[in-house]
Order: structure tokens, then C-alpha cells, then sequence
């Protein structure tokens, strides 16, 4: 079976840390954008809570997990290779 396809936590903290401190600074005297910013902090914490909850539960059925950090990491270098590769005139 082929491991579990999940997000990076990097992707997560990235996001947190870009709300957290800049986009939250810059909304700070607009209270309804505050709010919503301070909402989808909040949704953002939840959804990477989930995944750690779903990393735990794989782990305990012993099914594989892996972190990716695009949707092209699969698909990228076979494409190179099919596209890119020069010819060495050696050979």
C-alpha cells in the first residue's frame, strides 16, 4: 500500500506565522477583519490538530505517511527527465 499523502507541518507554521504577525498586525484597528483573521488562525490550528490526530491514528494501523511539500514532488523529475535530458554526444 502506498503511504498516506499529507501536507508538510511546515505549511501550517508558515501560514500561522504570516497571520500571526503580519497580516494580523496590519488589520489591527480594523475589528471586523481582526476578527476574521483571528477566526481563520483559529481554523488553521484546528486543521493542523486533525492531521497531527490522523498521523497518530496511521500510526497506530501502522500505515505509511508521507509528507509532501507540493502538489508536483511525484510527477516533477520524471518529467524532467522525459523533457530535459540532453543528449551526450559521447554516447
Amino acid at each position: 500500500m502506498e503511504p498516506i499523502p499529507l501536507p508538510s507541518h511546515i505549511h501550517y507554521e508558515l501560514l500561522l506565522q504570516l497571520l500571526e504577525r503580519q497580516t494580523m498586525f496590519a488589520v489591527s484597528q480594523k475589528p471586523q477583519q481582526r476578527e476574521q483573521v483571528h477566526q481563520l488562525i483559529i481554523t488553521l490550528r484546528k486543521a493542523y490538530s486533525q492531521q497531527k490526530h490522523l498521523e497518530e491514528n496511521c500510526e497506530r494501523n501502522r500505515l505509511d505517511v508521507e509528507y509532501r511539500w507540493s502538489l508536483n514532488n511525484l510527477e516533477a523529475p520524471a518529467t524532467i527527465e522525459k523533457t530535459a535530458k540532453p543528449q551526450d554526444p559521447k554516447t
